[in-house]
């Protein structure tokens, strides 16, 4: 059997910042609590470690509100700017591990929002980052997920439109929606702040795909990019398979088959895609 491994496959610069950012406290912080406010990236056996070190997960701003002492962490994913004005208003320490990729885009809807904008935050409305993004604007704000989205979005005449997308959509329905939008005659800004190592990721795991008799996608099913990547992959090989951990792999599927891709999230650990990697060439 051939298996192609994804080079692009696991940590992205983001989340290996943020996972080594919860490990580098958890080393000089030795006698304060640590908080990350949500799990620091969307993986099940990173976020078990983490609480199995003290870590402690605060899922609300409500719990957030409520720590006295004690270092938090923002998650990779970012957050709005609220949360950053609560902590520093109660003066509690907190380090930053927001993408610094998400940051920029933070950066642009602020000063954008700023000169009078309406911003269009091309992504998924429930996934932390794009509420992180929409709370670094005003009121002029809309998401969009769907064509049927980007036709219901009007805008007051003579009002500049500035377009980001969340760091991990996908890069084609970015460009159908951006199109449907731009028909609409308004004066608009379209900045593709998808990141650079998400096309790649995904244009290298549809080049696999195509080429396979089977794909395997590895990432946490909370996993955004993860999500698009099994996506587009099951687009391109009727037989693509997506996993959290090896234990959810069914050798069976496999037999038949004579070569097989292998690509992960930006959030699985390279011991997992190892594993799987290993014990697919051994057991088929």
């Amino acid at each position: 059997m051939e298996i192609k491994l994804a080079k692009s496959a696991g940590f992205c610069f983001g989340v290996k910042r943020a996972v080594e950012t919860v490990y580098e406290q958890i080393r000089e912080q030795k006698e304060q609590k640590i908080y990350t406010y949500g799990p620091i990236i969307h993986n099940d056996e990173v976020i078990r470690d983490l609480k199995e070190k003290g870590v402690c997960v605060l899922e609300t701003e409500e719990e957030l509100g409520k720590v006295k002492d004690g270092v938090v962490i923002i998650r990779s994913h970012g957050v709005p700017k609220r949360v950053c004005s609560m902590l520093e208003k109660k003066g509690i320490p907190y380090v930053d591990a927001t993408c610094p990729f998400v940051k920029k885009i933070h950066r642009i809807v602020s000063e954008q929002s700023a000169r009078g904008a309406y911003i269009i935050i091309i992504g998924n409305p429930d996934h932390p980052e794009v509420k992180g993004i929409q709370g670094w604007a005003k009121e002029d704000v809309k998401v969009v997920f769907t064509a049927e989205d980007a036709q219901a979005v009007t805008v007051e005449e003579g009002k500049p439109v500035c377009v980001v997308a969340q760091t991990t959509y996908n890069y084609n329905k970015f460009k159908d929606l951006v199109e449907i939008i731009s028909k609409k005659g308004y004066d608009i800004t379209v900045l593709n702040t998808i990141c650079s190592a998400t096309k790649e990721r995904q244009e290298e795991a549809e080049r696999i795909a195509k080429e396979v008799d089977a794909m395997i996608v590895i990432g946490d099913k909370m996993s955004s990019n993860t999500q698009k990547l099994f996506e587009i992959c099951n687009h391109a090989c009727n037989n693509t398979y997506y996993i959290q951990t090896l234990d959810d792999l069914d050798m069976n599927q496999l037999r038949s088959v004579e070569t097989v891709g292998i690509t992960a999230g930006a959030s699985t650990p390279n011991k997992i895609i190892e594993e799987v990697q290993n014990n697919v060439r051994i057991n088929i």
